[in-house]
């Protein structure tokens, strides 16, 4: 039934791969205009016949705004991540330029983490915290 609302495929996490969580999360966000689109069809009802609860928390999670906020919330950090450890993962002499990358990697994600609690940068978190001594 999602084919008929998207030109792109779900995709599934492969535990094997590094950060495909993350990558299935971006594509999740990629396809949030089908999902919602699928989850209003006159379609979904026939759907939902299987499992009406589970077909009611699915239609809850993709129409919820907050929902999705939290998604964007975790992308948006993760991604620093990720992007510093792609730049990392080369062939090429990029030793030297590690704690530069680390530690402007750390004030984005710090400054993600405070926007999202809405908290100023001298203010605890206990997040960040725990990331920071990661």
């Amino acid at each position: 039934m999602f084919n008929d609302f998207s030109n792109l495929k779900m995709l599934a996490v492969a535990e094997t791969r590094f950060a495909s969580v993350i990558v299935m999360l971006r594509r999740f966000k990629k396809i949030k205009n089908a999902l919602q689109a699928m989850v209003i069809s006159d379609k979904w009802s026939c759907y939902r016949e299987d499992d009406v609860g589970k077909a009611r928390y699915i239609k809850e999670k993709l129409l919820d705004d907050l929902w999705w906020d939290e998604i964007e919330y975790i992308i948006n950090f993760t991604d620093q991540i990720y992007e510093m450890l792609k730049v990392a993962d080369t062939d090429k002499s990029c030793l030297h330029l590690i704690y530069e990358m680390w530690d402007s990697m750390l004030a984005k994600v710090k400054k993600i983490i405070y926007r999202h609690k809405r908290k100023a940068l001298h203010e605890d978190s206990s997040f960040w915290d725990v990331i920071f001594l990661f």
